[in-house]
């Protein structure tokens, strides 16, 4: 095994074994000894490299074994904004000062040690008798670097793993750390985070998701199940959506567990891909046996809109290979997509527009809508969210949402209310000129064949 090799071994997530702490210390020793003082030392903070940092805490805890240890990981928020608005040295100052920082409590604090581990990455390594002393720490020090006079906001996010084992694996409680800090990071009203096992089992579950994921791909098992659209006065459905749904341990994974996973980790393109040409293959079954389709809606990203290729590569490619007429493969969007300042994403919708493809917007009033966005973006449809449905039953809500229907009447762009689960509100958006909804009052999603099985009934 190479050198590099064994370091990543050594240094793996959750190695805690005694066999491995036992060759992760007699190791890190070995190569202190031989390394020289500017590979064992950030040149910046004079702080210690973290091969340097595991072995002080392993030289801590054989001197200490009975005592608790535990390790806070931190970093800034937005870290690159730092170094391009104000530039690297004022970056290089605020790193200086949250390595002096630490320094200062190595002194002034038994039994601890400071590693600078890369960038804006830092952690801390000391002994505790209460976790109540721990977060007192994380909060001092973010009180200090918040009050470090400076022209940009920093906000410090810190992650804590506290060990109620004798004698732990210290790159254990780095990576456990790690992933608490990554559970507030960005959230400014989170001060710090312990690690918990729930954190833990979650990473697990979606380390297996992303392992998973390419199987069912391959396997056939991600799947499309449609929501049908319907004219609310009459039943009849005038249209669908393609949700992807995931065939696993035979059932059916929720959504809302592996939509997320594969979004962060890009695998959202080749679950959609597959989405996509199934419903354009089942569009051009229904053409072949003489039937007309109702359009069904296809779920398009922002990760597709800014890759060009892929969508001149995808999605013209399934609507060549299937011939399929586009005004019977929508594509929807989520609201995010259109906001102000995406130019690029806008001329490229309005390229498929040019192609004959309708373009919706989903969950229209979630986050991002503005009356300006409304006056300057060209929509063919508008899908109010569901949470307009929730709270009809109080007066402000129900004039916000007359208006708002009223308002895109006089605009000129089909509506569709998502989330309709009650007659009370499919009875208020009849009387406000809204024919078109989805929700569970109507249907739930359904596999394909079912939902074709519905059609041919003639619903």
């Amino acid at each position: 095994m190479s050198e590099r090799k064994h370091e990543e071994v050594l240094y793996s997530s959750f190695q805690n074994t005694e066999e491995g702490k036992k060759e992760l210390y007699e190791y890190s020793k070995k190569k202190i000894l031989e390394g020289q003082p500017q590979t064992n030392y950030n040149s910046l903070t004079k702080l210690p490299a973290l091969r340097l940092f595991f072995y002080e805490a392993g030289e801590i805890i054989r001197a200490k074994p009975e005592q608790k240890y535990a390790v806070l990981v931190m970093d800034i928020t937005q870290f690159k904004a730092v170094n391009e608005f104000l530039g690297r040295s004022e970056g290089d100052r605020l790193l200086r000062f949250i390595g002096e920082c630490l320094a200062e409590y190595v002194r002034s604090r038994p039994d601890t040690a400071a590693s600078h581990v890369r960038a804006d990455n830092f952690c801390l390594f000391t002994s505790y008798r209460e976790k109540g002393e721990l977060a007192e720490l994380a909060i001092d020090l973010k009180r200090r670097v918040e009050e470090l006079p400076f022209a940009y906001r920093v906000i410090l996010s810190i992650g804590i793993c506290a060990s109620e084992e004798t004698e732990p694996a210290v790159n254990y409680l780095k990576d456990c750390a790690a992933i608490a800090m990554a559970e507030i990071k960005g959230k400014y009203y989170a001060d710090y985070k312990f690690f918990s096992e729930d954190m833990r089992t979650k990473m697990l579950q979606e380390k297996q998701i992303e392992s998973d994921v390419v199987g069912a791909l391959k396997n056939g098992d991600i799947v499309p199940y449609i929501q049908p659209k319907v004219y609310m006065d009459t039943g009849e459905i005038v249209g669908g959506e393609a949700l992807a749904r995931w065939k696993y341990q035979g059932g059916l994974m929720r959504p809302d567990r592996f939509i997320p996973v594969i979004e962060r980790n890009g695998m959202i393109i080749e679950v959609d891909r597959c989405i996509w040409e199934q419903v354009f293959r089942y569009q051009r079954k229904v053409m072949d046996e003489g039937r007309t389709p109702v359009p069904i809606s296809i779920n398009v990203s922002r990760m597709h809109i800014y890759d060009k290729n892929h969508m001149n590569d995808v999605l013209y490619g399934l609507r060549d290979k299937y011939r399929v007429p586009v005004e019977y493969i929508p594509l929807e969007l989520t609201e995010s997509a259109f906001a102000p300042g995406e130019d690029e994403i806008q001329g490229r919708m309005q390229k498929l527009r040019e192609q004959g493809f309708i373009i919706s917007m989903d969950d229209f009033g979630s986050g991002y809508s503005s009356l300006n966005m409304l006056k300057a973006r060209e929509l063919d449809e508008i899908k109010v969210d569901k949470e307009f449905m929730g709270d009809l039953d109080r007066e402000k809500s129900r004039i916000v949402l007359k208006h708002l229907l009223a308002m895109l009447h006089e605009l000129n762009v089909d509506i569709i209310v998502e989330g309709v689960e009650t007659e009370a509100q499919r009875d208020f958006l009849l009387e406000n000129n809204c024919r078109r909804a989805q929700g569970f009052l109507y249907y739930r999603p359904m596999p394909l064949d079912d939902f074709d099985a519905l059609m041919k009934s003639g619903a």
